[in-house]
């Protein structure tokens, strides 16, 4: 009675066991689609794939421009900041380029350097503008990701989704599959080795 018992328990646990490493494959699955469909292809689409060095030339300040609404938010009212140009030399070409924050900078106003995230207090986006203007006239040696294939001839400070971050965001769907294979492949060895003691 009691060997009867413990053979059920052994199987529930082996069960839930199974479930929970199926369970963990197929989440890392979604996580891989997700990844798939949202930051890869940004990532591919990026064509700053190249470092070099940009030396700065001029960062100047500009009258007030108005930032446009971002994508589906209608109702988002446009509000002015100050338009900061960031101009460099390249070194990898030598050519006078001007300088972007990111990818989306550039498709969210390409007349600025930096477009600034919606504040209600006009006072703080001019100081923390005015503020990235003086650190680039302090720090006026740093890397950059410029086009080498030539279709961009702007350079950009840096990339929304980098290598580095790019293999980080697949690191915890790949540590939850292998966990989940791991399991599996446990709780059918343990099975094996059930079978073939009651076998023998």
């Amino acid at each position: 009675m009691l060997g009867k018992k413990l053979v059920t328990a052994q199987k529930r646990g082996e069960t839930r066991a199974l479930c929970l490493g199926l369970g963990m494959v197929a989440c890392s699955m979604m996580m891989y689609f997700f990844i798939g469909i949202t930051i890869v292809p940004f990532y591919t689409k990026s064509v700053w794939t190249t470092e070099t060095v940009c030396k700065v030339l001029k960062a100047n300040i500009k009258d007030k421009v108005f930032c446009p609404n971002s994508k589906g938010s209608e109702d988002e009212e446009i509000f002015p900041y100050p338009c900061l140009q960031v101009w460099v030399n390249l070194t990898a070409s030598g050519q006078e380029v001007m300088l972007y924050q990111t990818e989306d900078t550039l498709e969210r106003n390409p007349k600025c350097s930096y477009v600034p995230e919606k504040l209600e207090n006009s006072k703080e986006v001019k100081a923390r503008i005015e503020t990235i203007a003086s650190n680039f006239k302090k720090h006026q040696t740093f890397p950059c990701y410029y086009d080498p294939g030539g279709t961009q001839t702007n350079v950009i400070l840096s990339r929304l989704y980098p290598a580095k971050g790019l293999l980080f965001a697949f690191l915890w769907p790949t540590l939850m599959f292998t966990g989940g294979c791991l399991i599996i492949a446990l709780v059918k060895i343990s099975q094996y080795i059930s079978v073939l003691s009651a076998w023998q």
